[in-house]
């Protein structure tokens, strides 16, 4: 018989099932491919609200993975020399540094452009 996936942790509310042909339904994660930079539709703002009054360079509107967003984050973040994070869908830049931010996004062949906010 072969070893069937029974990873506990990743079972949510199944408790415990008497059909020996059961195979615990996953629920698979969507993963959304990440669109190529030619159709991300990314706004560039400086954001200062809930901060302690520190400014943030914030780009919005990315689609596609988490890690891609990470790797895009982590390359703005070294570019400006400052830190940072990313996360759902957005990326934070320390400081105000919307134009390298907007200049590098261009030079990698995104669409990106100036936001208020």
């Amino acid at each position: 018989m072969a070893k069937r996936n029974n990873d506990w942790k990743k079972r949510d509310g199944v408790v415990f099932s008497t059909n020996d042909e059961f195979e615990f339904d996953y629920d698979s994660e969507e993963t959304n491919q990440t669109l190529p930079p030619s159709e991300q539709k990314l706004k560039v703002m400086l954001d200062k609200k809930s901060r302690a009054g520190k400014q943030v360079t914030l780009v919005a509107g990315f689609l596609g993975t988490e890690e891609d967003l990470k790797d895009l984050g982590k390359l703005l973040k070294t570019k400006c020399g400052v830190g940072g994070s990313a996360k759902a869908g957005e990326i934070l830049i320390q400081g105000d540094h919307r134009d390298k931010v907007l200049q590098v996004l261009l030079a990698l062949g995104y669409k990106a452009k100036k936001s208020g906010g």
